[in-house]
């Protein structure tokens, strides 16, 4: 199992997609990430832009304490500590660039 996140531009074109292992729920969750990644609508989160503070957060958590993100590294291997950061990363960097792109995710 795993998430796919799309950010669209008002043109209904693709800017950004990115999937990610929901083996890294449980740490995105640690991180505040969880809604935000996995559930936008939940949150009522529909634009980039309204994820710009959300992923800003939690990538600083995750960055912040290295080492209790790591003891949630799924067993089976399948993601680490270090691919979410990457994705969170790149996915804040597409949102900065398209704010005002619609998100929309698959689970």
């Amino acid at each position: 199992m795993s998430l796919d996140v799309y950010l669209y531009e008002v043109s209904e074109h693709g800017v950004f997609d990115y999937n990610i292992t929901h083996n890294l729920n449980g740490m995105a969750s640690l991180a505040g990430l969880y809604e935000a990644l996995w559930r936008p609508e939940e949150i009522g989160v529909k634009t980039a832009r309204e994820l710009v503070p959300i992923l800003t957060d939690g990538l600083a958590l995750l960055k912040a304490d290295p080492e209790q993100f790591k003891g949630l590294n799924p067993t089976n291997g399948w993601g680490d500590y270090d691919g979410l950061v990457r994705f969170v990363e790149n996915y804040l960097a597409a949102c900065v660039k398209h704010p005002s792109a619609r998100v929309e995710v698959s689970r």
